[in-house]
């Protein structure tokens, strides 16, 4: 024990050296003049705006370049918080402008801070603000490029392709898979728009490369997160477009990739009111991307129910998600809530149950308990989740133990849906394997569900909980009998019943809306695990 403390304090050690050693690196003179070799192309495609119009957030209103005062700003930034830092410094705000906004103004912003920032800074030229930068300078080239001096020009030339040289440099060793994909996308987009074969040849095969380690053999994140779902397929839309239209061939990978992702996004996250909670995941409509999508005339097929480890079946009237699949591997897992078997059921665009929602900020101990068991519509035994969690060398919860699913079934009639799967996450130290049942009957709108705790060789007796949780606005009433509560939605009402267990009402954390967390009610189920196989069944009826 002494001697493995010893080896891994003293790799902590070295590896904090080399890190020391390269920030030196990055700021000396020979990395500068490295990343400065450049040749005198001059942009030859300007991209549509349309096109990373998915990337921004609608803006009803477009502002004026005078309404802005930025040219003193860039010595003061360090001032300002890290998200308004990198909003700035990323200039993503170009895309809220006005077309009608004066070029001169805005050339003259851009040059100062070149005049500022020409050189490597670790907090300026980090990848995510530094790739964001490169497409936001070349996609708003009307207001950026066009019409200015020949020495503006040089500059403005000059400093794109050393960021993106730097870019080159320092992608394969970033980490952080999000921003490895918009990297490559600025990589891409400065290779089509200066003509160079080396850039658009490199975006594309680093590209390609991240797609092969991040996605699974359905082309679904191995993070099994929503979020980055719609994030993976937003930006390779946005290069399959950047190809189209500037007349160059489009990869046979990323059409396939498209393909599945969009299916895959199609059957959990489109056209829906409400985002789906599961795994890092919040409220968000999509409504945007979806319209963006239909301009663009993406169609996807919809011809499944089940990826992902997520299981989704609508009609008309309703909706019923559930998550049975595994938690993805520890590099994978940053954002992986562990809401095994959680579902959320719909009804008319309203949520009859929902999830909690996740607190993203990883630095908050909310952030902890958003992704305990607890805060999911399933079953936890002796107040534990189905994983465990410890934390990474960036501060994340990763999962550190995983589990099995041990079967499925699913079945699909006209008026008449069932699920049944089972795991093996609390067999360990529990005893008992979980199996969950939901029928849904469409004529009658009624949701049966069955909690089987099946008791192996290891079983140890230990308390029970199974919530359901309700959106904040949804109100609730215990009825006298014990057995039931009626559920006030906006557009029905409910019964929840439970004969056979104490069933009460609790207070709840909600996390839906991005790092914000309101009060809700859950409905909650307790009891004893006994030595025999025991069934915990409940249903949730309109009324």
């Amino acid at each position: 024990m002494f001697i493995k403390s010893v080896v891994l304090n003293f790799g902590s050690i070295l590896f904090q050296v080399i890190r020391q050693l390269r920030r030196i690196y990055l700021n000396s003179p020979i990395y500068n003049k490295k990343i400065s070799k450049i040749d005198d192309k001059v942009i030859i495609y300007k991209p549509s705006q349309s096109i990373l119009g998915s990337l921004i957030k609608f803006h009803k209103k477009k502002y004026n370049i005078e309404d802005f005062s930025l040219n003193s700003v860039w010595k003061n930034s360090a001032d300002l918080n890290s998200k308004n830092f990198k909003k700035l410094h990323s200039f993503f705000w170009l895309f809220t402008l006005d077309l009608k906004s004066s070029p001169k103004i805005t050339q003259n912003i851009i040059y100062n801070w070149i005049e500022e920032n020409d050189k490597y800074k670790q907090n300026i030229w980090e990848m995510d603000i530094l790739s964001k930068r490169i497409i936001s300078w070349i996609s708003n080239s009307k207001l950026t490029y066009e019409n200015a001096g020949k020495d503006y020009k040089m500059h403005f030339n000059s400093l794109i392709k050393k960021q993106t040289n730097h870019l080159i440099n320092e992608i394969s060793r970033s980490e952080k898979l999000d921003d490895k994909i918009i990297g490559s996308t600025a990589i891409i987009l400065v290779g089509l728009a200066y003509g160079d074969s080396y850039y658009l040849k490199f975006g594309i095969n680093i590209l390609k490369k991240i797609l092969i380690f991040s996605l699974d053999k359905s082309n679904f994140p191995k993070s099994r997160n929503l979020r980055q779902l719609v994030f993976y397929l937003k930006y390779l839309i946005i290069i399959r477009e950047l190809l189209k239209e500037s007349q160059t061939a489009i990869p046979d990978f990323l059409d396939e990739i498209i393909y599945y992702l969009g299916k895959s996004y199609n059957l959990l996250c489109s056209n829906k009111k409400n985002g789906v909670l599961f795994n890092g995941n919040f409220n968000d409509t999509n409504k945007e991307f979806d319209e963006y999508l239909n301009f663009y005339k993406y169609k996807f097929k919809e011809d499944i129910n089940e990826v992902g480890g997520y299981i989704s079946l609508k009609n008309k009237k309703s909706s019923l998600i559930i998550d049975i699949g595994r938690a993805p591997e520890k590099k994978f897992s940053k954002d992986y809530q562990a809401g095994l078997f959680a579902f959320e059921f719909e009804y008319m665009g309203e949520k009859v149950v929902t999830n909690s929602g996740y607190f993203q900020d990883y630095k908050h101990q909310l952030n902890i308990i958003s992704k305990s068991s607890a805060t999911h519509s399933t079953l936890i035994l002796n107040n534990t989740s189905t994983v465990s969690y410890e934390r990474d060398k960036y501060g994340h919860m990763v999962v550190s133990k995983n589990f099995k699913i041990l079967k499925k079934e699913i079945r699909i009639e006209k008026n008449h849906w069932f699920i049944k799967a089972s795991h093996d996450s609390y067999n360990k130290l529990n005893g008992v394997v979980h199996e969950r049942q939901l029928k849904y009957f469409d004529k009658e709108n009624k949701l049966e569900g069955c909690d089987k705790l099946i008791k192996t060789k290891n079983f140890k007796p230990t308390n029970f909980e199974i919530r359901f949780h309700l959106l904040p606005e949804v109100n609730l009433t215990k009825l006298l009998n014990n057995e039931s509560i009626l559920i006030e939605n906006k557009n029905a009402g409910w019964k929840f019943t439970c004969k056979n267990n104490k069933i009460d009402i609790e207070k709840g954390l909600y996390f839906g809306n991005k790092n914000k967390y309101l009060e809700n009610k859950n409905i909650l189920i307790t009891g004893l695990t006994i030595p025999d196989e025991q069934n915990i069944i409940w249903e949730i009826s309109k009324i």
